[in-house]
């Protein structure tokens, strides 16, 4: 039996089978047609206008890295105009973090672009380390997803940026969808499908890879050869997520669309007008200026906590308590630098990436799983 011909073009050879749509292409094909929907998600969403500073959260993983790399192609292709950083959170997971982010320093110098790590340690005193030996492994994830979201806003702060793009693909839009419906999370259901959130005055966001099922983004790293780290970290096989990944793939087993279909779902939801009138008003954290519906935002209530040595209960309770503690170490969250002294970490930025550009090209890392490779 002949070998069969791309989908897409009539005259290649097909090597792999998408996923998402089940068509077999060429190598050349799906990398256009993965990057054409991303560019045609942009578009349609008015995600950037010319001129925009725009941070992309790294973490050396395959979603950041490919977005990076299709940022930077996208926006020399389409001339965005935008002026782009990476931007990376230390945690403080020994083995884990710390290797991933020599990925990240390859990934600088790799695309030319500025790069900015700030530490959970730097920014509140306490790495991820500390926090697992304090409250054990059963909900730690929820202390590292606010400190993170927190940390990304700062490090935008500081670059003076106003755009953060991070690399959510299409499963953990459908996966957030399925878990906020588990938990009944009326208020976090309404917005989870949002492609831009901001808040009242915290920094734009957007998810770019919104529609990008997650085993494309793993073939498009696969086949370009990109660095990425692909270890999963230490402290998440105990998240709560887990189980609705887990249930997500059983279904897109059955129903390849059904990542899709959720988050289509996810998007009608509405909340009803007496529904909205009982969610509390957007203020500012009066601890470190972080918008919060509280007195305190969580990433205060959680260290407080934290530093009290309370347990969970006590945790929750702490976002009523306005007192202040003395030395407290969160840095005031509106602290923009100066334009100089981000001029001088752009100059930094670049000397290092010229500095490391004579260092021999790095094994590519990579991990393919679940994926129709065509012989």
């Amino acid at each position: 039996m002949p070998p069969s011909k791309c989908q897409l073009c009539l005259t290649s050879r097909a090597i792999l089978k998408r996923p998402k749509t089940s068509q077999q292409v060429c190598k050349a094909c799906f990398f256009w047609v993965f990057e054409e929907e991303v560019h045609n998600t942009i578009v349609q969403a008015d995600l950037f206008q010319k001129g925009d500073r725009v941070a992309i959260g790294a973490s050396g993983g395959k979603d950041s890295t490919v977005l990076a790399h299709i940022m930077k192609t996208l926006n020399d292709r389409y001339d965005y105009g935008l002026d782009l950083f990476l931007l990376s959170i230390d945690e403080g997971i020994t083995g884990y973090r710390d290797d991933s982010l020599e990925t990240v320093k390859r990934n600088q110098v790799q695309y030319d672009l500025p790069l900015k790590i700030l530490s959970y340690d730097e920014l509140y005193g306490w790495t991820m380390d500390r926090i697992v030996e304090t409250v054990g492994r059963k909900n730690n994830c929820t202390f590292c997803g606010v400190f993170r979201r927190q940390a990304l806003d700062r490090g935008a702060a500081q670059l003076g940026v106003d755009h953060i793009v991070t690399g959510h693909n299409a499963d953990d839009i459908a996966e957030t969808v399925l878990m906020n419906i588990m938990r009944g999370d009326i208020a976090r259901l309404a917005r989870c499908t949002d492609i831009v959130t901001k808040g009242e005055d915290s920094i734009r966001r957007s998810k770019p890879f919104k529609y990008a099922y997650e085993k494309e983004i793993v073939m498009y790293a696969y086949f370009k050869r990109l660095d990425y780290f692909s270890t999963e970290c230490i402290y998440s096989p105990d998240a709560y997520r887990g189980h609705a990944r887990v249930f997500l793939k059983d279904l897109e087993a059955i129903r390849p669309s059904s990542i899709i279909d959720i988050i289509k779902s996810g998007e009608t939801f509405v909340l009803a007008g007496e529904v909205k009138k009982g969610m509390k008003a957007q203020q500012t954290c009066l601890r470190c200026g972080y918008i919060s519906s509280n007195d305190l935002c969580k990433a205060c209530a959680l260290l407080e906590g934290l530093e009290g040595g309370l347990n969970h209960k006590a945790l929750k309770s702490t976002q009523k308590d306005t007192g202040l503690t003395e030395g407290h170490r969160v840095i005031p969250f509106f602290e923009r630098r100066p334009a100089k002294s981000i001029a001088l970490d752009r100059e930094k930025a670049a000397a290092s990436a010229s500095a490391s550009a004579s260092a021999a090209e790095p094994d590519v890392v990579v991990r393919v799983e679940g994926l129709s490779v065509l012989g």
